[in-house]
C-alpha cells in the first residue's frame, strides 16, 4: 500500500523515507509533501474509474470527532468493493492524528481516501497490486457562510439517486458522478443544494447531506433504505432529538411532504446542521430556520465541543 497524508497544504506520502517509521511498519514509509508536489499515478484506478472509497471527518477543538464510527464505515465500504487496506487500524489512527497535528488544525476537516491503486488501462481491479491511502487535513465550508444563519434554498433534482442494486447508498464510493449531476442542477438554478429522489419517487437525500423535516412537532427522516447514506451526523441528531424528548420517525417521504412541512433541515459531517427555507420556490414554514432546527443545531455544537468528545 502507498499512503499519502495531505495535511492542509502538505501531503504525507508513503514512498521511500526512513525517518517516519511511526506512520507505517510494513515496508512503506512516508514524507510530508507540499500540495503542488503531491502525486498519484495516472494509472491509479481511483483516478481512472472512481475505484475507491473515502470518509469525511470533522476536527473540533483539535480532536478528531467520531473517528471510530468513520473508520468502521470506511472498512465496511472497502469490504463491499473487495479493497484491502494493508494497514493496521491503530496505525491508521496514529497517521490521521499526526496529520492533524502537523498542520495545527483546531477546527477543520479530514478527507481519508483509499483507492484501488495503480494498475492498467483495463477495468480488472485485481491487477492493481497496492492500494493508495491519502489523508487530507484542511478547512471546509460546503455552503456560503451566511446561509447557516438565514437558511438555504434548494431545488428538487431530476437526477435520481443510484438504484440500490447498482451502488448501495451505504457505500461511500469515490464515484460521485450521480451526486455531481444533481449538484450541477442546483448550481444552474442559482441555489447551493439539490434534493435527490429514488427510483420510486421517494425522498433519498441531498447531494451530500441527510434530510430531516418537522411537521406538527414531530421529526421525520427518510430510512436509509430509500437511498441515503447512514450519516454519522444523522444518527447523532436522531439521538440528540430523543434526549430532548422529540419524537423521530423514519418513514418514506415524498416531495409533497417537503413542500408542506413546518421545518426542513440538512445534516452532514461537512455541512453540520443547516436549515432549509425554500424548496422549488415554495417557502418552508415562515421562511426562516425553525425553532426545532435551531434547538438541535445548538445541542449539536454543545455535544461536539464537549470536553469528553
Amino acid at each position: 500500500m502507498r499512503l499519502g497524508c495531505v495535511a492542509k497544504r502538505l501531503i504525507w506520502e508513503i514512498s521511500v523515507y526512513e525517518d517516519l517509521s511511526w506512520l507505517l511498519k510494513f515496508g512503506s514509509t512516508a514524507k510530508l509533501l507540499d500540495e503542488a508536489d503531491a502525486k498519484v499515478s495516472v494509472f491509479d484506478h481511483g483516478l481512472l474509474y472512481g475505484d475507491g472509497v473515502f470518509e469525511g471527518i470533522r476536527v473540533y477543538d483539535g480532536k478528531v470527532f467520531e473517528l471510530e464510527a468513520h473508520l468502521r464505515r470506511l472498512y465496511e465500504s472497502t469490504k463491499v468493493i473487495r479493497l484491502e487496506i494493508s494497514l493496521d487500524k491503530s496505525k491508521l489512527v496514529a497517521a490521521i492524528k499526526k496529520t492533524v497535528e502537523a498542520n495545527s488544525i483546531v477546527d477543520g476537516y479530514i478527507r481519508l481516501v483509499v483507492t484501488r491503486g495503480a494498475g492498467t488501462l483495463g477495468l480488472n481491479p485485481f491487477i492493481c497490486k497496492d492500494s493508495t491511502l491519502i489523508i487530507i487535513a484542511d478547512k471546509i465550508q460546503p455552503y456560503p457562510k451566511e446561509v447557516y444563519e438565514t437558511g438555504m434554498k434548494v431545488i428538487s433534482a431530476t437526477t435520481i439517486r443510484n438504484h440500490p442494486l447498482a451502488i448501495g447508498p451505504q457505500l461511500k464510493s469515490l464515484n460521485y458522478l450521480n451526486n455531481i449531476m444533481a449538484k450541477i442542477e442546483a448550481l444552474d438554478s442559482g441555489v447551493p443544494e439539490a434534493i435527490m429522489y429514488n427510483h420510486e419517487g421517494y425522498v433519498a437525500e441531498a447531494t451530500v447531506d441527510n434530510i430531516f423535516i418537522v411537521w406538527d412537532g414531530v421529526i421525520f427522516t427518510p430510512p436509509v433504505e430509500t437511498g441515503s447514506l447512514e450519516g454519522i451526523t444523522r444518527n447523532l441528531i436522531i439521538n440528540l432529538s430523543k434526549q430532548e424528548n422529540l419524537e423521530v420517525i423514519e418513514k418514506n417521504l415524498t416531495r409533497f411532504d417537503l413542500y408542506v412541512c413546518d421545518e426542513f433541515f440538512l445534516t452532514g459531517t461537512a455541512a453540520e446542521v443547516i436549515g432549509i427555507i425554500e424548496i422549488d420556490g415554495r417557502t418552508v414554514g415562515d421562511g426562516k430556520p425553525g425553532p426545532i432546527t435551531k434547538r438541535l443545531k445548538e445541542k449539536f455544537f454543545e455535544y461536539v465541543r464537549s470536553p469528553s468528545k
